[in-house]
């Protein structure tokens, strides 16, 4: 039957044919029929699949097996050999698309039991073929370049390229040059020979990585170690990523992991010496606690710099972590783009993130997903991440099937098309393949990809423990199991050339000698390092004390020519710009409040300290939920174009300004991107980098960021950090979820001078704070809870000499008190409610209390507060808040303040933050502040 044939589509979605490839084979031989007759006759997705068919059939033909004519829209078969059967070929076609589909689900990729059955429908029947077609000639081998050839050798082919060692998950992805690259990868680089010298290169960072195991379970046997073995590919793993990154011109790699295999990953990755790591491991180390109480040994970072065998120099980064999985993530990838901005230009091809996850916790935690949604956004984009997966099989003592819904605990990796590479961890050549090629398909698509090691863990979660009251069959296997080393040396003694075998013998020899010299504790020497330029700008501050906060510097105001010619830089737009107009009434009402009053409100004054910054030369970046309008449209630092929808960042032009201003709406998290910013604070101490909560409430999203690295991580590894947390919090009748930022919380971390905690009340005071961050010679994280109705209230506007005179007021005394001797009762307070205890002054002319703000909680300004106690020393003090007793600064001051003798007056103690009525609201506020005058 002649066939009529339409000009080549050669590239063919991997996603659009999963149907196709379970769909009966009369059925697909049906719609051919009318494909051939008028091919716009079926579904534009069956054509694809059709075209696709239709090359393979005519590169056959074209090889000899008939004739064609041409004709007026492509090729027409004058005659089809005598076997020729459609079916058959549509059959042998769709068995193609089945194995790169589906062939990850029959991949030989567990080195301990058999896989389960994932249903992969790919055996001969399920495409109507049976054992009498595995010697039939097929024209469908041409698609796989094989020509013209046997079912049996394509059978052959599909499963060498994508059911063996290595199974690969692509379908999802739309880019047809991704799927190109992938599909080349697998089925023509994949199967390229090993070269001696990557042989030896493997089988050496095996030795190592075995070594160190064995010298731990010698040396402190019974010790936590979180050891890597059964999974110590690891080591040849990240050894490839870094070599091939290097030869792609990477200058940078950063790495996150966890505790599993961190010891060993420091010593043979990063080249932290023997010597240096077991000091730490038996407390005999040097430790600088000037400023830290440390951390356990396999949470500590490390920096390194390390020559790759061409000869290409890469720094190397170990960002420290908690032992909460997967929360160093953001921070990697912050770290990862600020080393980009900063360093590189914003070239991401210079520096690479990698991820190193476990399988239990990359399927459980939900951060990992954050990141991942993070991953093509502008504002957090890092030309993409390599994720590395060490997966034991199991979570401490939970089995995967209990660990997860999905097939793999890599499946979200297809919610940003990220491609994932199963591998067997017992196949080191195939582990060092599969990086080799993610690492290449990185810097080619600037994407994120994934690579999931299937190995096991040795031991139990740690040493200590018996993975066999839960899993006594696996570790029955796993028991008589050799390591990684063992099986790739036998590999290589049974099945390799001479040279090989020769290579395996010497590489045997030469791991018994090394291992002995640890044992005997042979001196290494440590990689030689050079200090990069943020490193050195870490290097340039010094660690507060505890007088740098009995009084704010003086540098933080600025002089009246710098003020005038700021204010006016913010407060214009291009010519050809046309903001809505009633953005432009919000700006204009600004001006004039200057103009008449001289005074800037809340968001003048922020803007105006960000402007000032970049005329200093200073970078600063800010992020979260609606930012660049600002959750109560007060900021409006990014204006539109009513008729473009053209952005204008009203800090893009101010003249002589070498700073740069970024400001991004972020996706609508809080423990990914505060661990972004943190990450980004991180590598950029002279940088001001903010993260502001849309309502201060939501902000326990990010608690671990919080806990973990925020509060405590100047503590356990001496990184000081100066991010600032913007929490919009006060009790405005919003109900619980909308009041109360949990100052609480933050107070009950405060210690060592660990963080900055404020609640200020004027322009000009948040604009000194926002400035003291940079002009402090330290770096604290600073949390501050910001208004939101007071944000446009005029109480809080600030005078043009608040700004260029003065600096930043940790305590305000009230200055309607003219003779301090009469002053009876003293109500000091904080933040919001200052305000309406204000209104209640003027409005009953009362001139023997005195209302005191403290604008900064911690560190407490106990010598300013000292100081008014002795001013007001026949006077009652009450600590006022608007929080419930049990919330806000109650418990903190009563603790802290133990010189001072004050009462409280609150809300009753509460275990929700706010009542939902406002009628209930309004009479409890009533109550607070009649009772601050009257008691």
């Amino acid at each position: 039957m002649p066939t009529h044939f339409l000009p080549i589509k050669r590239a063919i979605h991997m996603k659009d044919f999963s149907y196709i490839t379970n769909s009966s084979p009369a059925y697909i031989e049906s719609l051919y029929q009318d494909f051939v007759s008028d091919p716009a006759s079926v579904d534009p997705e069956y054509r694809k699949f059709f075209e696709g068919f239709d090359f393979a059939l005519e590169q056959g033909l074209a090889n000899g097996q008939a004739t064609a004519v041409g004709g007026a829209t492509g090729a027409v078969p004058a005659a089809f050999p005598d076997d020729f059967d459609i079916a058959k070929e549509i059959s042998a076609y769709r068995l193609i698309l089945g194995y790169r589909n589906k062939g990850h689900l029959i991949a030989k990729t567990n080195p301990i039991r058999t896989r389960k059955d994932r249903g992969a429908n790919l055996d001969l029947g399920f495409f109507g073929f049976t054992e009498a077609d595995l010697d039939r000639k097929f024209y469908a081998g041409n698609k796989l370049g094989l020509g013209t050839t046997t079912l049996r050798n394509i059978l052959d082919y599909l499963g060498q390229a994508y059911a063996n060692h290595v199974g690969i998950e692509f379908k999802y992805i739309s880019d047809q040059q991704k799927v190109d690259f992938l599909t080349h990868a697998m089925e023509v680089e994949f199967n390229q020979p090993t070269s001696i010298e990557q042989k030896r290169r493997i089988l050496e960072k095996l030795n190592q990585g075995v070594i160190f195991e064995k010298f731990l379970h010698t040396k402190y046997i019974g010790q936590k170690r979180f050891s890597l073995e059964g999974g110590e590919t690891t080591i040849a793993a990240l050894d490839a990523i870094i070599n091939t990154a290097g030869s792609l011109d990477v200058k940078e790699v950063v790495f996150g992991m966890a505790h599993r295999g961190r010891l060993n990953v420091l010593a043979n990755i990063l080249g932290k010496t023997y010597e240096h790591i077991f000091s730490e491991f038996e407390g005999t180390a040097v430790m600088d606690q000037t400023m830290g109480s440390g951390d356990v040994k396999y949470h500590m970072g490390y920096s390194s710099e390390v020559q790759t065998p061409e000869g290409k120099t890469v720094h190397l980064r170990l960002a420290p972590n908690p032992s909460h999985l997967e929360a160093v993530d953001p921070v990697v990838v912050g770290l990862a783009r600020a080393k980009a901005d900063i360093l590189y230009d914003s070239n991401y091809d210079k520096i690479l993130p990698v991820l190193i996850h476990g399988d239990a916790s990359i399927a459980g935690q939900g951060i990992v997903y954050e990141v991942l949604q993070m991953s093509k956004l502008d504002g957090y984009y890092t030309g993409g991440t390599i994720h590395f997966v060490i997966n034991n099989q199991i979570g401490f003592t939970t089995d995967f099937d209990d660990a997860r819904s999905s097939d793999y605990c890599t499946s979200l990796a297809a919610t940003v098309q990220a491609p994932v590479m199963h591998v067997n961890g017992d196949d080191a050549e195939a582990v060092v393949k599969c990086v080799e090629i993610a690492t290449r398909y990185r810097q080619k698509f600037n994407s994120d990809i994934f690579i999931d090691m299937v190995c096991y863990r040795r031991h139990g979660h740690n040493e200590g423990d018996d993975p066999k009251f839960t899993q006594p069959g696996l570790y029955a296997l796993i028991e008589k199991h050799q390591n990684p080393r063992e099986v790739y040396t036998h590999y290589l003694l049974e099945n390799g050339k001479p040279a090989a075998r020769d290579l395996a013998q010497e590489m045997e020899k030469k791991f018994w000698a090394d291992l002995q010299e640890r044992l005997d504790e042979v001196k290494q020497n440590p990689l030689p390092y050079k200090y990069q330029q943020p490193e050195l700008a870490w290097k340039s501050l010094r660690r507060a004390v505890e007088t740098d906060f009995d009084k704010s510097p003086d540098s933080t105001s600025i002089s009246e020519a710098s003020f005038e010619k700021l204010f006016a830089d913010i407060m214009k737009w291009p010519d050809d710009f046309k903001p809505l107009k009633k953005v432009e009434k919000i700006i204009q009402d600004k001006i004039k409040l200057y103009r008449e009053e001289g005074k800037l409100d809340w968001a003048s004054g922020e803007l105006m300290a960000y402007a000032s910054l970049l005329l200093e030369g200073h970078d600063v970046r800010m992020s979260g939920q609606d930012v660049r309008r600002g959750t109560f449209s007060h900021r409006h630092a990014v204006l539109r174009d009513e008729v473009s929808d053209k952005p204008y960042n009203r800090l893009s032009r101010i003249e002589g300004a070498s700073g740069q201003f970024h400001i991004y709406n972020s996706l609508l998290s809080e423990y990914g991107v505060l661990g972004f910013e943190y990450g980004y604070a991180f590598a950029s101490p002279n940088s001001l980098v903010l993260w502001e909560a849309q309502f201060g409430d939501f902000c326990n999203g990010a608690q671990t960021m919080i806990d973990q690295f925020i509060a405590a991580g100047e503590q356990k590894w001496n990184r000081m950090n100066g991010v600032v947390m913007l929490l919009p919090h006060g009790y405005e009748g919003q109900g619980p979820e909308h009041s109360s930022a949990r100052l609480e919380r933050f107070l009950q971390m405060c210690a060592e001078m660990n963080m900055v905690v404020t609640n200020i009340t004027t322009s000009a005071n948040f604009f000194h704070a926002l400035r003291r961050q940079i002009k402090w010679p330290f770096r604290k994280p600073m949390i501050n809870f910001s208004p939101k109705a007071n944000l446009r209230l005029p109480d809080s506007y600030s005078t043009k000499a608040e700004f260029t005179s003065g600096c930043f007021r940790e305590v305000i005394d009230d200055a309607m008190i003219t003779s301090p001797a009469t002053v009876k009762k003293v109500l000091f307070c904080s933040g919001k409610v200052y305000f309406d205890l204000l209104h209640r002054q003027q409005k009953d002319g009362v001139n023997d209390v005195a209302i005191i703000r403290v604008e900064q909680l911690y560190p407490l300004p106990q010598k300013q507060l000292d100081a008014l106690y002795k001013k007001y020393n026949k006077a009652t003090w009450f600590w006022v808040q608007e929080e419930p007793l049990n919330m806000g600064a109650a418990s903190f001051l009563k603790m802290n303040l133990a010189n001072i003798n004050f009462g409280v007056i609150s809300r009753q103690p509460s275990a929700s933050t706010a009542t939902g009525y406002m009628k209930i609201h309004t009479q409890e506020q009533a109550e607070i502040i009649e009772t601050a005058f009257s008691i």
